[in-house]
């Protein structure tokens, strides 16, 4: 398949890993924010294949990974009410809360449904009138244009059911968290390219310059994550703090300027809590006030439920590229893809389920 069988060519693969090896002379700290990249890695064993020098570790980019533990509580007390159709993408669906998840509610006999896109919700808004319809609005910048696309068709279409419950993140203020902080390993970024298909890259050159971290947005296949480390490696090598696009085919200086108009005009930013790290400023979206009828939150007053995290786990610092999974006392053990314990397990793009799930490292050891 064009642009599938070309990326995964090993050999192609190869070559550009050679010329990275060419390329380095001192050891080099990379961070990749998306929980899709960092399973790409592992999966094909990529950071085992680059020479010593370059070191990759694990960003904040997985949507699953960061959506904070009260928004799990919260919809799950939603979607246990009975007059609820409670509509999710399917990985949300097996996500612990404080004590259950949402498959757990759907056994109780709750009427909770995995859908494919949010306009699906709508759907089976319409189709029920007498039901109110929830659908779980999670994710970073990638999903929000179908997210407020769906509060844009409930309008048009009068639907006063539907109501979406709202945890979107955004990946430029994690990574002025992660690179203002004192702890900070990070040199160089490994940009996410389905984030900037949808918002461009305009927003990350002032971000390099004023860390001093250059980046490159890249893709998903073995070949574009590699190529994207040359990208990087060659910018740290010449000490220049800019921004490369490694993944034209897909993205654009500017981005999609319709999908950002859309969120504009339904979202608002807001501070967000995010899983594993705490409130981040300015982080995050939720609806603006005049779409306040399509908050499931305020519809359904679950604004005041608070949890607590596990304190033996150390997801905030693996996703802020400060230890690895293998770092943490309960991996493997007292945390595992079936009985998770933090943000970095519960998702399949999470960098401990990836660890686990390729047997990285010696599991219990």
């Amino acid at each position: 398949m064009k642009y599938v069988t070309e990326y995964r060519d090993a050999s192609l693969v190869k070559g550009v890993i050679d010329e990275i090896r060419r390329t380095v002379t001192r050891p080099w700290t990379v961070m990749e924010i998306c929980g899709g990249q960092t399973h790409a890695i592992v999966r094909h064993g990529i950071d085992q294949l680059l020479p010593p020098e370059i070191e990759l570790v694990h960003g904040p980019g997985c949507p699953v990974c960061v959506t904070p533990l009260e928004l799990i509580d919260k919809a799950l007390e939603i979607a246990s009410q009975p007059n609820v159709i409670f509509c999710s993408y399917g990985d949300m669906l097996r996500v612990p809360g404080s004590g259950r998840d949402l498959f757990s509610v759907k056994a109780a006999g709750g009427d909770v449904r995995v859908v494919y896109s949010p306009l699906d919700a709508v759907k089976i808004a319409k189709q029920n009138p007498g039901k109110q319809v929830v659908f779980f609005a999670i994710g970073f910048e990638t999903t929000a244009p179908p997210n407020v696309m769906s509060v844009l068709q409930a309008k048009h279409l009068g639907l006063t059911n539907y109501s979406i419950l709202v945890s979107h993140v955004c990946v430029p203020p994690a990574m002025h968290a992660i690179l203002g902080s004192p702890a900070n390993r990070v040199q160089g970024f490994l940009l996410a390219g389905h984030v900037c298909a949808v918002m461009g890259y305009h927003e990350y050159p002032e971000i390099a310059e004023k860390y001093k971290v250059p980046m490159a947005v890249t893709g998903f296949e073995p070949l574009d994550i590699v190529q994207g480390i040359l990208k990087t490696v060659q910018l740290l090598e010449a000490g220049k703090f800019e921004v490369a696009n490694a993944y034209p085919r897909a993205v654009t200086f500017e981005g999609n300027l319709p999908a950002q108009r859309a969120i504009a005009q339904v979202f608002e930013v807001t501070d967000r809590k995010w899983r594993g790290i705490g409130v981040i400023p300015s982080s995050g979206w939720q609806l603006r006030a005049e779409y306040d009828a399509f908050n499931a939150e305020k519809k359904f007053d679950v604004q005041s439920i608070q949890t607590q995290e596990s304190p033996i786990c150390i997801a905030g610092q693996i996703l802020q590229g400060l230890k690895k999974p293998h770092d943490c006392p309960a991996f493997g053990k007292a945390c595992k893809p079936e009985h998770p314990l933090g943000a970095t397990m519960v998702s399949s793009e999470g960098a401990c389920a990836a660890y686990y799930k390729y047997g990285r490292v010696t599991i219990g050891r």
